[in-house]
């Protein structure tokens, strides 16, 4: 049996544009993808911190070095310039894939340059 596991994640991102009329979905620095291990055309789930909206939709490339995270499409309209957001993307993994596999977390700065990058997230503490 597959079970769905994190594969990777953008954290805390910036919306940088938001193009209602624009082809694709969501454009992203093709320098943070690289990082990330996403790809063109991957399907994703977007998580606005923001304003609590979240939606699936899939990967385009937007240019190396830019910082560029564009919401295209109808995505435009529950994104806006500047919101904060995760985007985050899934694998099928058997049981002993799953043991092994380690995901790809890019923390990012709110100009959607790279903080740090992870492969664990800590345990949540008793608050």
């Amino acid at each position: 049996m597959l079970s769905t596991y994190l594969k990777a994640k953008l954290h805390m991102g910036s919306v940088t544009q938001a193009e209602l009329w624009y082809d694709g979905s969501c454009a992203i620095d093709a320098d943070l993808l690289q990082l990330s291990g996403m790809q063109e055309f991957e399907q994703i789930d977007i998580y606005n911190i923001t304003n609590g909206e979240r939606l699936t939709t899939y990967v385009i490339v937007a240019e190396a070095g830019s910082g560029i995270i564009s919401m295209n499409g109808a995505a435009a309209r529950k994104f806006q310039v500047g919101d904060r957001i995760i985007i985050a993307s899934y694998g099928q993994f058997s049981e002993q894939e799953a043991a092994e596999h380690k995901p790809k977390l890019v923390y990012l700065n709110q100009d959607n340059t790279v903080e740090r990058s992870a492969n664990t997230i800590a345990v949540q503490l008793a608050g």
